[in-house]
Protein backbone atom coordinates (compact mmCIF):
# COMPACT_ATOMS: atom_id res chain seq x y z
CA UNK A 1 0.00 0.00 0.00
CA UNK A 2 1.35 3.42 -0.97
CA UNK A 3 0.62 6.54 1.07
CA UNK A 4 -0.51 9.56 -0.93
CA UNK A 5 1.54 12.68 -0.27
CA UNK A 6 -0.13 16.11 -0.24
CA UNK A 7 0.34 17.95 -3.55
CA UNK A 8 0.67 21.58 -2.49
CA UNK A 9 -0.23 24.52 -4.74
CA UNK A 10 -0.02 28.23 -4.07
CA UNK A 11 -3.21 30.23 -3.93
CA UNK A 12 -4.09 31.98 -7.17
CA UNK A 13 -4.66 35.12 -5.05
CA UNK A 14 -1.02 35.14 -3.93
CA UNK A 15 1.28 37.55 -5.68
CA UNK A 16 4.85 37.12 -6.87
CA UNK A 17 6.29 39.41 -4.20
CA UNK A 18 6.74 36.74 -1.51
CA UNK A 19 4.17 38.33 0.77
CA UNK A 20 1.24 36.69 2.49
CA UNK A 21 0.67 33.38 0.74
CA UNK A 22 -1.15 30.18 1.49
CA UNK A 23 -0.76 26.77 -0.05
CA UNK A 24 -3.55 24.25 -0.45
CA UNK A 25 -3.38 20.48 -0.86
CA UNK A 26 -6.71 19.16 -2.10
CA UNK A 27 -5.58 15.88 -3.65
CA UNK A 28 -6.20 13.79 -0.54
CA UNK A 29 -9.38 11.81 -0.02
CA UNK A 30 -11.76 13.47 2.44
CA UNK A 31 -9.48 16.29 3.57
CA UNK A 32 -8.13 19.65 2.38
CA UNK A 33 -4.93 20.99 3.95
CA UNK A 34 -3.95 24.68 4.13
CA UNK A 35 -0.58 26.03 5.26
CA UNK A 36 1.52 29.19 5.31
CA UNK A 37 3.92 29.17 2.36
CA UNK A 38 6.56 30.90 4.47
CA UNK A 39 6.45 28.13 7.11
CA UNK A 40 6.14 24.92 5.11
CA UNK A 41 7.32 22.77 8.02
CA UNK A 42 4.83 24.38 10.38
CA UNK A 43 1.28 23.29 11.10
CA UNK A 44 -1.46 22.95 8.49
CA UNK A 45 -5.15 23.62 8.93
CA UNK A 46 -7.41 20.69 8.08
CA UNK A 47 -10.82 21.10 6.46
CA UNK A 48 -13.40 18.65 5.23
CA UNK A 49 -14.09 19.10 1.50
CA UNK A 50 -17.57 20.60 2.03
CA UNK A 51 -16.31 23.03 4.67
CA UNK A 52 -13.50 24.10 2.33
CA UNK A 53 -15.93 24.68 -0.57
CA UNK A 54 -18.16 26.76 1.73
CA UNK A 55 -15.18 28.83 2.90
CA UNK A 56 -13.93 29.46 -0.65
CA UNK A 57 -17.42 30.40 -1.86
CA UNK A 58 -17.86 32.85 1.03
CA UNK A 59 -14.53 34.55 0.36
CA UNK A 60 -15.36 35.00 -3.33
CA UNK A 61 -18.31 37.19 -2.36
CA UNK A 62 -15.99 39.82 -0.91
Amino acid sequence: MTAVEPRWRTSTRSGDTGGNCVEVADNLTGVVLVRDSKDRLGPALTFGPESWRTFVAATRLR
